[in-house]
This record gives structure tokens, C-alpha cells and sequence, in this order.
């Protein structure tokens, strides 16, 4: 072994037997692109009243944009930061949407009118969209093949702790005003520059090929009217002439994008990255996974809140026990993985979540109980993360190297259109009452249930060349 590997200043190939020590902290910075990103998505949720407040009293459907214009614009540029960063420098891309998520999260804290607000949000989101599959992109290489479980767990646990933490710490930050919400993130991207810049690996330049311009604004404009769909449709009316206009859109834009790529020689999304078992499997979980998860924490807000009418802060921290028992578990990923296989874990994972949504159902009552009723439940439903991501988001990493990002965004865009989607079908289970029954509530884990053994199911059939269990 030459003293050349072990001194190498930042991350290495997989295959390198002598990893660089400093491989955790390449981890780390990437991670901390993963939380803000998702952090961000939730914690603004709870502060719509108080920014109705600051903006003269704002109708709820025009506030809300502070939310649904991050999340549109999240799903819809994923695919094309991804493919960006493989075919320029995952590095660079890295510094500049984390720069730029920095001055947009001061835009934000500094908006003086509702439009401004939401315009630095549409900024934010895009910053948002170059980090997430490019930290995954950054990290992974970095360790050796036999590390992939254990990485993917603590980035997973990262991400589903930013999920559950969004309302909790904006929650507390509320306490001293919204604005802290966007101002909490100006120290962690200023030392994850600092840190990166330092430490984080550069990817050898491609030679030239020719962009798939068009295909990207297809999936761009496709992924778009698809998320606006899924998040206004309640707002617009289900008959509509927005929300059905909205619809032909999605689907025409969609036809025309996989038609432009099955002829187009280099595509922004390849066919073959669909004909890869591992990664089409994968997605296909994700998808019904998170069809689940996301809706599991909006209901469990609204029901602390609608039923047993607890305040907005003690809503958001009654959910913590499901990312702290991600966050627990999740260490443990690589070993499970490694002793049951992949396939086997994701399987579990399904099922978990599918239990802890089935306990909800069954044990659900008006009269407050948060142990007996919702703990046993968050604790699956936090186990059901550990068990099932790491395996399946990192199917990404069986693909070519040089499709790493693009195939971690793939799975992030699935991600984040079946959040919205779980959402969607949990608002018209709900209801428009403003304290819908226990019974509601039982019809959407109900149907949670369903999504989750729906996910299992799907994953029995994921394999990668080196899992045959």
C-alpha cells in the first residue's frame, strides 16, 4: 500500500482498501445538506398563523405558498441538479447550493412582504435540490463498499430527524419569532462551506457531452404541474378547471418527457437506469414508503392538535419519538444489513411501518393517551426508517459511478412527490371539517397500512450483486 492512498486529503473510491480516516467527516457535511433541506421543507408548518399575523392578516391559501412553492420547486429541480453535478463537479455544485442556501435563508428572515417571502423560498428550494443528491453523491464515495449500509443509515436517520425535528424546533423557535426559523441556518451552511471547501472530494471532469436541455425542462416542467397537482388540488377544488388543467399537463408533459428520452443519446433520465433491477425496485419502495411516512407526521400533528387539542408546541415535540428512535436505531443499519441482507431489512421495514400504522388504527381514542396509543406506534414507525432506507436509497450506489447523484435525485424526486401525494390522500380522507372525527383519522392509517405492505411487498424482490438474501 502506498503512503499516497493513506494520506489523500478527502474522500476516496470505494474499492480502496485503506480508507482515509477523515471519510466520517466528509459524512458529516454532506449530512448537514440533507438536514437543512429537509428541516426546512417541515419547520415552516407550524409557523403559517404567525406569518399571517406579520402579514396584515393574510388569507391561509396565499401563506401557504410559503410552504407549497419549497416543495414544488424541490421535487421539480432534483432530477436536473443531480444530473448537473455528475456531469460537471459534484464539489463545486455542493459549495454553491449550500452558499446560496445560506443567502436565501437570510432573504427569507428579512422578507418584508408575503411575495419577497416566497420568492426567497423559490431560491432556497433550488439551493435545496443541488444539495440533496449531490451530499449522497459526495459521501458515498468515500467509504468502501462494505461501509454502504452504515453510511446510508446515519444519512437516512439525518434526514428522517430533520423530518421529525421541522416542527419541533420551529415550534420552539417561534418562541422568539419566525424569522429564526430561516436565521438557525446561516451558522450550520457558513461552517459546512468552511468544512467543505476543506475536506470534501472532487470528481475527475467529464469530457463535454451534449446537455439534454429540453429533456430537463421536460421533467422540470412534468414534476412541477405533477407536485402543484398533489398540493393545491384541496385549495383549487377537485372538478376544477385549475386542478384538471393541472392534471393534463402533468400527464402530456410526462408522455412527451419519456418519449424526448427514449430518443435522445444522452438523456437527462436513461432508460437503462430502469432497466437496472436494484435501482427500479428501489424506487418503486420509496415511493410506497414514503406515500406513508410523510402523511404519519402531518396526521399525528393534527391529531394532538384536533383531538386532543394540544398547543402547536407540544403537538410538534409529541412526535420526536419517531426521529429519535430512527436516530437510534439507525447506527445498527450496517449490521443488520450485513446479517440479514438488504432485501430482508427493507421487507421488515415495511412491515414496521405498517404495524406502528395498524396500532394507531386500533388503539385510537378521543380521550388523550400518548403512551398507550401513540408511542408504541412512533417507535415502529422510527424503526420502519432505519430498517428500509439505507438499503434501498442506497441502491443508488450500485449504479455507475458517474450517475451517483442523478440516481440518488431520482430517488429523492420519488421521495418527495409520494410525500406530497400521502398528504394529499390524507387531507381528502380527513376531510374539510376543522376537528375531523377519531374515525377519519382510523380511514388514513387505514390507508397507511395498505402503502406500507404495499412497500414490503415491492422490496422482496430487491436484490444487488452483492445481496442474494
Amino acid at each position: 500500500m502506498n503512503a499516497r492512498t493513506k494520506t489523500r486529503p478527502a474522500g476516496i473510491p470505494a474499492g480502496t482498501q485503506t480508507p482515509d480516516r477523515r471519510r466520517w467527516l466528509v459524512l458529516a457535511v454532506a449530512s448537514a445538506a440533507q438536514f437543512l433541506a429537509i428541516l426546512d421543507l417541515f419547520a415552516v408548518s407550524v409557523a403559517l398563523p404567525a406569518l399571517r399575523s406579520t402579514f396584515d392578516g393574510a388569507p391561509l391559501p396565499q401563506v401557504s405558498w410559503v410552504l407549497n412553492a419549497y416543495t414544488i420547486v424541490l421535487a421539480a429541480l432534483l432530477v436536473p441538479a443531480g444530473r448537473l453535478a455528475d456531469d460537471t463537479s459534484r464539489k463545486k455544485s455542493f459549495l454553491a447550493g449550500m452558499a446560496l442556501f445560506g443567502a436565501a435563508s437570510v432573504a427569507c428572515a428579512a422578507a418584508p412582504t408575503l411575495p419577497v417571502l416566497v420568492a426567497a423560498r423559490v431560491v432556497q428550494a433550488a439551493a435545496g435540490a443541488v444539495l440533496v443528491p449531490t451530499s449522497l453523491g459526495l459521501a458515498l464515495p468515500a467509504f468502501p463498499r462494505r461501509e454502504h449500509p452504515t453510511v446510508m443509515g446515519i444519512w437516512t436517520a439525518v434526514a428522517a430527524l430533520g423530518g421529525g425535528c421541522g416542527p419541533v424546533l420551529g415550534g420552539l423557535l417561534l418562541m422568539a419569532g419566525w424569522r429564526w426559523i430561516f436565521l438557525i441556518n446561516v451558522p450550520v451552511t457558513a461552517a459546512a462551506i468552511l468544512a467543505g471547501r476543506r475536506l470534501l472530494p472532487d470528481t475527475p471532469r467529464k469530457p463535454r457531452q451534449r446537455l439534454d436541455l429540453l429533456g430537463s425542462a421536460l421533467v422540470l416542467l412534468a414534476a412541477t404541474a405533477l407536485t402543484a397537482l398533489l398540493v393545491q388540488a384541496s385549495a383549487w377544488g377537485y372538478g376544477s378547471a385549475r386542478t384538471v388543467g393541472c392534471a393534463v399537463a402533468a400527464a402530456v408533459l410526462a408522455v412527451l418527457a419519456v418519449a424526448h428520452m427514449r430518443r435522445h443519446p444522452n438523456p437527462v433520465i436513461g432508460p437503462d437506469l430502469f432497466r437496472h433491477r436494484p435501482f427500479a425496485v428501489a424506487v418503486s419502495g420509496v415511493f410506497l414508503y414514503y406515500l406513508v411516512f410523510a402523511a404519519t407526521l402531518v396526521a399525528a400533528t393534527l391529531y394532538f392538535t384536533a383531538v386532543w387539542h394540544y398547543p402547536v408546541v407540544r403537538a410538534g415535540v409529541g412526535i420526536a419519538p419517531i426521529p429519535l428512535s430512527c436516530l437510534v436505531m439507525s447506527p445498527f443499519s450496517g449490521r443488520i444489513v450485513g446479517r440479514i441482507g438488504g432485501r430482508a431489512s427493507a421487507v421488515l421495514g415495511g412491515l414496521a411501518l405498517a404495524a406502528g400504522c395498524g396500532w394507531w388504527a386500533a388503539t385510537a381514542s378521543p380521550e388523550p393517551s400518548y403512551l398507550v396509543m401513540f408511542v408504541p406506534g412512533a417507535l415502529l414507525a422510527g424503526v420502519s426508517t432505519a430498517l428500509l432506507q439505507p438499503p434501498l436509497f442506497g441502491a443508488a450506489a450500485s449504479l455507475p459511478a458517474d450517475r451517483l447523484s442523478l440516481g440518488s435525485a431520482v430517488l429523492m424526486m420519488a421521495r418527495q412527490i409520494s410525500s406530497a401525494l400521502g398528504i394529499a390522500v390524507l387531507t381528502v380522507l380527513l376531510g374539510s371539517a376543522a376537528r375531523p372525527p377519531v374515525a377519519a383519522f382510523r380511514h388514513g392509517w387505514l390507508f397507511m397500512v395498505a402503502a406500507a405492505l404495499l412497500s414490503a411487498l415491492i422490496s422482496r424482490h430487491f436484490r444487488t450483486n452483492n445481496n442474494n438474501k
